[in-house]
């Protein structure tokens, strides 16, 4: 370990590996420190209570980009894909709907609701798909600074509308998606609230929103973009989510890639307006001639940059990125699966519904929101059950099942109570929610582990428990993520970059940021060495 590194990187989630194994594949030296125990940030496997192992926090692949599985060879490494089934909505009347990746089926399904929804969804399905499209083109786009006035900048503003002059009038689809609430956006194509409410529960997963809150229609094109379009593969990862990052920290490896845990950085040490290195909270010294931080934009620059290197308009807007999280997980050792009243595999086409959600209608998820707006939790939270054992054996003893509960809301910090005395009340209206559904379940639970947002902060690190590190609103995407003038992964101190969550194109499992941060570290490190030559 000792000696001079090309590259530090703060934190081993994955998009500070995916970064690490670009770097060092371009033959960088590279070390990467990490806090914990155990490599991976929020997708880790880990045993939460004897003979069951879970992915802990993050829990299904839907967004992790073949771009970055083809170039690090992930499968090659052990990444297996386990398909999940389509989407079961059990609703109040012992019904349900499927929504499937097979437009025809959505829409036969839709059609028990509602005959225009039905005979609407393959337009809707097209336009959303378009909007997606859109999307994904600027994915790997460096964020431009549109108010800069040098040459380059004007070059490369330029440079990027002239990429995308093929966008025209679809543009305003994204203005559509960017301003206006889940639930005004699908109105203006559906009319069952039921079926609103299938593609609105997207527009509440990890955001503090609910599906009448404005912006918070994109929130849905940001889920539907991985889980419904085939980004990578849509499933469960086998060994769970922890066998993502083992398989990247193994392609970094092999290019000379180094790991080390229990190595918190406390420090970003810098010498003459230039990071040099980092010093642990051991009180180790790393050198190196760049740093990288997968950290959140907050603890980066609050917690391991001395203030008076930074300016303090940099600061205040650091402080201004909200983060506040409401999302919850739940990883339950159970006897059984939940077994739904609603359930029967000969009309649906398969054998047990893998992947669920519950909020059966609109209400229902603009309910749970309202406790969480007015600093409560929710009495009735909107609740993603998944079982990945159903598929992996890998997971549980035989018979036995893990079963992940995610959903909200619960606020990372009560209005005028305490989560030490309100835990198990939430957890109570978790599993109540479950039970009313899948009649009996809680009663097989053999243990579990419960994760609030303050948890979420201090295990892995996550902004009050933001799974996103920062809202996914237009004031905090592209080019103003995480703040104005420093989108492109760099930062007010030379040799100082970003690659997390904090960054365009924003959280989940993408490896995207991790992608573009490396990118343009090689730009620069390039342009370092002609100089020099």
């Amino acid at each position: 370990m000792a000696g001079q590194y090309d590259a530090i990187i703060i934190g081993a989630g994955h998009n500070g590996l995916v970064c690490g194994s670009y770097l060092a594949k371009a033959g960088l030296r590279v070390l990467v420190l990490e806090r914990r125990h155990v490599i991976g940030g929020a997708a880790v496997t880990e045993e939460f209570t004897p003979g069951f192992r879970a992915s802990i926090f993050s829990y299904v692949m839907s967004l992790l980009h073949p771009r970055v599985i083809a170039d690090l060879e992930l499968r090659k490494f052990g990444l297996e894909v386990l398909p999940a089934n389509d989407l079961f909505c059990p609703l109040y009347d012992g019904d349900y709907i499927v929504f499937s990746d097979d437009p025809k089926k959505t829409q036969a399904e839709f059609a028990r609701f509602s005959r225009h929804d039905a005979e609407i969804y393959p337009e809707f399905d097209a336009y959303l798909q378009e909007a997606t499209a859109i999307v994904r083109k600027l994915l790997f786009e460096t964020p431009i600074d549109p108010t800069r006035r040098d040459w380059k900048s004007f070059k490369e503003t330029a440079a990027f509308l002239w990429r995308q002059r093929k966008v025209g009038r679809k543009a305003y689809r994204i203005v559509d998606l960017l301003t206006q609430s889940a639930y005004d956006f699908l109105s203006g194509w559906f009319e069952s609230d039921i079926i609103k409410a299938v593609l609105a529960y997207y527009a509440s997963i990890g955001t503090f929103a609910g599906p009448k809150s404005p912006g918070s229609a994109y929130v849905i094109m940001h889920h539907v973009m991985g889980e419904h379009a085939g980004a990578g593969g849509w499933g469960f990862i086998k060994g769970g989510m922890g066998s993502i990052t083992q398989a990247i920290a193994a392609s970094g490896a092999r290019f000379g890639m180094e790991v080390l845990t229990r190595a918190e950085v406390a420090e970003v040490v810098v010498a003459n307006g230039r990071a040099t290195g980092v010093r642990t909270a051991d009180g180790r010294s790393f050198t190196a001639r760049a740093v990288i931080s997968n950290a959140n934009c907050k603890t980066l620059f609050q917690k391991l940059v001395a203030p008076q290197h930074l300016p303090g308009e940099f600061l205040a807007e650091i402080g201004r990125f909200r983060t506040f999280s409401t999302a919850f997980k739940i990883n339950v050792a159970a006897e059984a699966p939940p077994r739904y009243r609603a359930f029967d595999a000969a009309k649906t086409g398969f054998s047990y519904p893998t992947y669920v959600h519950l909020a059966p209608d609109i209400d229902y998820l603009e309910r749970a929101y309202d406790d969480a707006k007015y600093g409560w939790y929710s009495a009735r939270p909107f609740v993603t059950p998944v079982v990945p054992t159903i598929l992996d054996d890998t997971l549980a003893p035989a018979a036995k099942h893990v079963v992940n509960l995610f959903g909200g809301h619960a606020p990372y910090k009560l209005k005028n109570g305490d989560w030490a005395q309100e835990r198990d009340n939430f957890v109570r209206n978790v599993l109540g929610v479950v039970d009313d559904f899948a009649p009996g379940f809680s009663n097989g639970i053999i243990d579990m582990q419960v994760l609030l947002p303050p948890d979420l902060e201090e295990i892995v690190g996550l902004p009050q428990g933001h799974i996103f590190h920062g809202e996914l609103s237009p004031d905090q995407l592209f080019f103003q993520r995480p703040v104005p003038h420093y989108a492109d992964y760099r930062s007010p101190i030379a040799a100082l970059y970003q690659c997390g969550s904090s960054c365009h194109p924003g959280g989940g499992v993408s490896g995207i940021p991790g992608y573009n941060a490396a990118r343009e570290i090689l730009k620069d490190w390039r342009r370092l060495r002609r100089a020099a030559a």
